[in-house]
């Protein structure tokens, strides 16, 4: 991820920077920030490439940002942008609507119309995950999706919020990611928003049906690791909130090549294994580390990490210990 911010910059340069920078990074934008703010003003904004996808994970305090008619005609890269919200409140129009955004909400807007966005309106700062792609990436229709231009599509329900979730994880984990990774998320971000779009148009027969699938399985995904350390994550449970059969959701395993039951087995002791390397976490007993992640036995804990890792977890936080720079 390529980080740009003002913490570095003085006070006085700190706003004229920024203009440059999201002006550069961006389509052309014009960001204005009220003058008795300027001097308090803070941004950051981490990219990263996605295949045709870019993804910007933007913090700032109080600004608005300006795409003009004069701006449009200057260069318009013909692209989509959608906006989900992380912290705070965003506020933007186009084409003469208006959308209030809050945590999770998720909003599109077109580079080849005038937008306006306000980061923070009534707030020290806000953040939010953008995503900007060709619009030739999407298979709906763009006269459709002009209908959609900011409207605020809900990220407290339905498949807004699966979408919602999917990009704010994205977001969070996106440092962590190999080039193989960044090259599926790059299809599956175009899934998931894809559905979420569709769903909001109302125009699901408009979706191919392999890219439902994927982005189905992209918030199955999601919604397993939100709920890794619960107990009570089951098949039955992942099938009902999804909203299919527990026959349909095996299918969809099984055809990526693994069971429901392997792959929560897997991220479990995935997340097992980055606290028991944790030197933070040296004190707190493996057991519980066991337990925060759904692992209702040590024994059986123990015997799966051995035969994932071929070190009980004992000796793996050992080992740890001793090559970790003293």
């Amino acid at each position: 991820m390529d980080v740009v911010g003002t913490a570095e910059v003085p006070a006085s340069e700190r706003f004229a920077l920024w203009r440059e920078v999201s002006s550069k990074r961006w389509v052309p934008l014009d960001a204005r920030c009220e003058p008795h703010l300027e001097s308090a003003f803070r941004a950051q904004a981490g990219f990263s490439e996605f295949g045709l996808v870019q993804v910007v994970v933007l913090t700032a305090t109080p600004l608005s940002i300006h795409r003009t008619p004069k701006l449009i005609r200057q260069s318009d890269p013909e692209t989509y942008l959608v906006t989900c919200t992380v912290r705070g409140r965003v506020w933007g129009e186009q084409d003469g609507r208006h959308a209030d955004l809050h945590v999770g909400d998720l909003s599109i807007r077109d580079s080849s119309h005038p937008y306006l966005t306000r980061m923070a309106p009534s707030e020290r700062a806000a953040q939010t995950v953008c995503l900007q792609f060709p619009r030739s990436l999407l298979p709906l229709s763009q006269r459709d999706l002009r209908d959609l231009a900011a409207v605020r599509i809900p990220g407290d329900r339905g498949i807004g919020a699966l979408s919602s979730h999917f990009l704010l994880q994205m977001a969070e984990h996106m440092h962590e990611f190999s080039p193989a990774d960044v090259a599926r998320l790059s299809i599956l971000t175009l899934d998931v928003l894809t559905s979420a779009l569709a769903s909001a148009l109302d125009a699901h027969s408009a979706v191919p049906p392999h890219t439902r699938q994927r982005a189905l399985m992209a918030e199955i995904h999601a919604f397993i690791l939100r709920n890794l350390g619960d107990t009570h994550l089951t098949p039955d449970a992942i099938a009902a909130a999804h909203h299919i059969s527990l026959r349909y959701l095996h299918k969809l395993f099984y055809q990526e090549g693994h069971t429901i039951a392997g792959w929560i087995r897997r991220r479990r002791l995935q997340q097992c294994r980055c606290d028991l390397a944790d030197p933070r976490l040296a004190a707190r007993p493996i057991s519980a580390i066991a337990a925060r992640w759904g692992f209702t036995s040590a024994a059986h804990f123990s015997q799966d990490f051995r035969s994932a890792y071929g070190l009980s977890p004992r000796q793996f936080r050992q080992q740890r210990a001793i090559v970790r720079p003293g």
